[in-house]
Formats: C-alpha cells, structure tokens, sequence
C-alpha cells in the first residue's frame, strides 16, 4: 500500500465542521429532522447584563450556557444532572446590548454516568441581520439520582444514536476527546517534573530580569464572598455551576483590572473540573491573583471554597484565566511585569508558564488552520495526547465524509476517490473472514507490514507510550535512481469505545530530535492516513484504507483511478492474505 500520506491537521478550528450550519434534513415523512436532545435559548441584551462598557458580562453568558447544556442533558438522561467539567473555551467576539445571544447545545455522546454536551454561542445583531460565531464549548455533565433514589445503584444512561453526517462525526470523536480530558492533569504535573522544562523557565526568567517596573502580585489579590441564595440554585437545591463560574469571572477581572488600571476582556477559560458541589445556603468564598503576565496577556488563577456554620471548607473549583487589555483600536496592550511573592507565589508564577505551554500545544497542535503549522510537528512526551488526539480526529474527519465516489472494483477490493480543495483523496476497502479484533491487532503493527507491503521496505519501532507508538519507516524511492524516502510516524491506536465503534489506527508524521533527517535519504511527511476496520460478524470484518496523496506518490495513484494498473487491488490482497495466514 502506498506510504501514509499528508492530510491537514484539521479545519480551521477542531471542531469548525460542528460550527458549521448543515442544511436541514427531511425525513421520509416530511418531517424536518431534530436532535431530540438539542436545546436552544435566545436572550436580548440589556443593560442589566452587561458591563459598564455595555458588553455582555462573561459571567452572565457562562451562566446562560451551563442551564442550556444541562437542560439538554437532563432531556437525554431523565434525571437531574450536574456540570463535571468544561473544556476550553475560547471568547473570538464580545456581545452588545440590543444584540441577541443564541446559544445551542446538544448531547454529542453518552457513556456510563456521564455524558457530552456541545455548546456552540452565536450572536445576531437584529438591524443588519448579521450573524457570527462567539465561541463554542464541551461539557461534561453527570447523571445524579434524587431523593429516594439515592438508594438505587448510579445512573446507567441509555447510548446516544447518531443520525446527521454531523452527528455521526461528534459522537465518534467525543470518545477521544474524553480520553484527553481525563489525561490533563497528568499532563500538567509531567511538564512540572520535567528538568528540561524547568531549566528552560530559569534561564528565560534569568533573561528578562531588568530594570524594568514590577507590579507585586499581591496588588492584585482580590476576596469576596457570596451567600448562595434559592435564587442562585437549580431544582437540585445545589448551586448552578454557572453562578459558581460567574462569580468566579467577576473577581478575576477585578484582579486583572488592578493590575493593568483598565478594562481587561476575558479571552480564554482553560479546561477545568468541579471537585464538589455547593447548596443553598453555602458561604462561598471566592479568591484571584495574577499568576503571571506575558506581554499582550495575563493568567489570573481563581478558587471558589465553600462552608456552612463552622465545617471546613470545601474545594468547589479552580480556574485559570487569560485576559487581554485592548485599545482603541482592539489591538492588545503591552502589560507590566508580575514579581510573585515567595513560595506559593513563585509556583503560581512556574505553573502558569507551564499552563501557557499547554494551551499553545493544545492551540497550535489541535485548532489552528494547517498552514500555520509544520507538517511534522516535534513530539515529545507533553503534547503527546494532543498529537494523538489530532491524529485520529483527522482520520475520522476524513472517514466521515460523504461524498466519495467509486472508481475501481476488482473482486472484492473498492477503490473509491475524493477530490476537495485540489487534492485526491483514496479509499481502499474489502473485507476479510478475519475477527476485527485481530485483524486490529495485526494491522496495527507496523513492525510487521513489510511483509505484505510493497512500499514499506523497513519499520523499526522507535518508541512505545500507552496507545502511541512511533516507528521509522524505509520507503523505496518513488523516481528511478532517485534518493529512497524515510518516515517517522506516529502510529496512535484506537480500540472500539462501544459496541458498533470502529478499530481505529490513525498515522501522521512526527519529528524526533533523536532522529533527524539524514543525507542519504529523503525525509518524507504525512499528517494522517490508516484504517477503520469493522466487525461486520463474529468472524468477519471491513477493512477501510484512508490516505490523501501529495505530488511525491500521486503518479501510483492515479495509474490505479485511471484503470492503467491493480497496484492496489494487489497490495490489499496481499494485505488480506496476511491476515488469514495470521488469524490464529
């Protein structure tokens, strides 16, 4: 099979293909179809929602988006529900008074307790009729038993079923998406453990030491507490997490603001967790300081602590967030330098260089438009699950598609094509009386494809971390008397979430400094390519080959399309062959 080939990283943002409207599906009986789980809610903005620049309070549209997401949990899962977690989110526009603010959300995807649901916050300015995106959000909610039910074992939600070409794609991606949030905090801690890191911190911090003015970070140290009231509640008699995050939005900025003497915008609110939840009547105390300032921006860290009567507090959540000052012409200003105070003050200050690390892999790596981008993106063991994550969400973007169009058959192998934006995409498919499961197994070490690839003249494993592994790949030269080509790949594996998911095995190029492009050879790159194999029975499974060409190898694709050659009837025969040999 030909050698792994380029595929963008993704859309211009992870998720652009969920902000896009799809056209309304009409089902047979005329009916124009909706997620039964899709909720909407539409607000004018007055005066009283805003700030004293007449822009939407933050606080008040996070408090909008948690009681639209819960509702739609609550509609899929029929019990109460309680916000777990929210990923990033990323404020591209703020809202004025007499615009409306739309907010949509919608369950992507429900597990054991716990369940997905996308968020996407538009505003329409009713004079113009102009409508655009403001930013767009994952939550995590988890069901809950009220009551007597308290007794009965926890809640087993009922599994989601795609309809949409959208849907189908948000529900296979939420598993992987699930699997980066539950490795964030591990991924924090490990940047802090790393002496390559910290050396790095100390010398740049080393560097810009100067004259220059320092605002002490205890200026910026902001206190308040809020007595949850029944108006702050939700019909679990426990605080609305958006209250929480309201409150929490309204003294970050106020430490932002004593720190730049001017009107700071939120610009990001880094992924985070609720660690416990607060009731009527809680004494919630909530804390901000700047953590640290870089330039154009500044992280400020808050704490939002509970307790009643003389109990301990409790830790209800903690959140870093970044702001910008702006001036007139909505161009960032340049912010003074933090001095920390000693000890808890210093590791806020380190912490939030590291944050900003993650943030830009999780940007840059995740998000960004691919021409912003090295193809081969440097791995190491920080961005490890955001270039795992990228991977197999480019593969499934491009599994997903809808338009493919059918080229060549010959027996039982189907050759079918894609052209998009002046590139060719392939689709190989059979199948084989081989059990997915171990056809999985096998495809997936490519240690081992030489033995029915003909394009693949070496694959030695290089490095091996959970479901990743990176190999060097030897591949023949594509012109006669030509330099032969090299790869590193990162090979990121996937077994099926639940019953009806894909085998997944996602490949894209990566760069290793242990292993730089040599002389001799030709570094070649991808960004994706690989397969989805599904159990069709028990013992018989559809192998699908995914891969889009770039000019190095396209000549032995387009003799295939075009009927001049088999060559990859051929390879997947073989392919095939392979896995019968093997299926013991």
């Amino acid at each position: 099979m030909y050698c792994d080939l380029k595929v963008s990283i993704t859309c211009q943002r992870i998720n652009r293909m969920a902000e896009l409207d799809e056209p309304d599906l009409v089902m047979e009986d005329g009916r124009v179809y909706r997620n039964p789980t899709e909720m909407k809610m539409s607000q004018i903005i007055l005066p009283c929602h805003a700030n004293h620049r007449k822009e939407l309070s933050v606080g008040q549209l996070l408090k909008w988006m948690d009681s639209t997401a819960c509702l739609s949990a609550e509609r899929h899962a029929g019990c109460p529900c309680v916000t777990a977690s929210v990923d990033d989110i990323h404020f591209e526009h703020t809202i004025s008074v007499g615009q409306v603010v739309n907010i949509k959300a919608k369950v992507n995807r429900a597990f054991n307790s716990s369940m997905e649901v996308g968020i996407v916050v538009s505003c329409e300015d009713l004079y113009s009729n102009r409508h655009w995106k403001v930013c767009q959000a994952f939550a995590t909610f988890v069901a809950r038993r009220t009551g007597k039910d308290k007794v009965r074992p926890k809640v087993h939600l009922k599994q989601l079923v795609p309809y949409t070409h959208r849907e189908k794609l948000e529900y296979s991606v939420a598993a992987e998406r699930r699997r980066m949030r539950l490795l964030h905090v591990d991924i924090m801690k490990d940047l802090l453990s790393d002496t390559t890191f910290q050396t790095s911190i100390s010398e740049s911090v080393c560097e810009g030491q100067d004259d220059e003015e320092e605002v002490p970070s205890e200026k910026t140290r902001v206190e308040s507490v809020e007595l949850a009231l029944p108006s702050h509640a939700n019909h679990q008699v426990n605080t609305f997490g958006g209250q929480i995050m309201a409150w929490m939005e309204n003294v970050a900025t106020i430490a932002a603001s004593r720190l730049c003497h001017a009107h700071p915008t939120l610009r990001t609110i880094d992924m985070f967790h609720f660690r416990g939840p607060s009731q009527v009547g809680d004494r919630v105390i909530l804390q901000a300081i700047v953590n640290n300032t870089f330039k154009n921006s500044m992280e400020v860290g808050v704490c939002a602590q509970a307790y009643q009567g003389e109990e301990p507090l409790r830790h209800i959540n903690s959140a870093f967030m970044t702001f910008e000052v702006l001036d007139e012409e909505g161009r960032p200003c340049l912010l003074p330098r933090i001095r920390p105070e000693p000890l808890d003050g210093k590791r806020r200050f380190l912490e939030a260089i590291a944050r900003k690390k993650i943030r830009l892999d999780r940007k840059y790596i995740i998000s960004c438009k691919h021409t912003e981008v090295p193809l081969s993106v440097p791995w190491d063991p920080i961005n490890q699950v955001y270039l795992s994550y990228n991977n197999v969400f480019a593969l499934k973007m491009l599994a997903a598609r809808n338009n493919w169009v059918l080229s060549s058959k010959k027996n039982n192998v189907r050759l079918y094509t894609l052209e998009e934006n002046q590139c060719l995409c392939v689709r190989v498919e059979t199948e084989v009386n081989v059990p997915a499961a171990r056809a999985f197994v096998l495809l997936s070490d490519l240690s081992r494809r030489p033995e029915w690839d003909k394009h693949y003249k070496q694959c030695k494993l290089i490095l091996q971390v959970d479901d990743d592994v990176i190999y060097h790949v030897l591949a023949p030269s594509v012109r006669e008397a030509g330099k032969a080509q090299d790869f590193i790949l990162l090979a990121s594996r996937r077994s099926p979430c639940d019953t009806g998911d894909p085998y997944v095995l996602a490949i894209r190029s990566v760069t290793l400094p242990t292993h730089p492009p040599t002389e001799d050879m030709n570094r070649g790159e991808m960004l994706c390519a690989g397969f989805t194999i599904y159990a069709v029975s028990e013992n018989v499974s559809k192998i699908s080959y995914y891969n889009q060409t770039n000019p190095d190898v396209l000549p032995y694709i387009t003799t295939d399309i075009a009927g001049l050659s088999s060559s990859f009837c051929s390879i997947f025969f073989s392919c095939s062959k392979y896995l019968m040999d093997n299926r013991v």
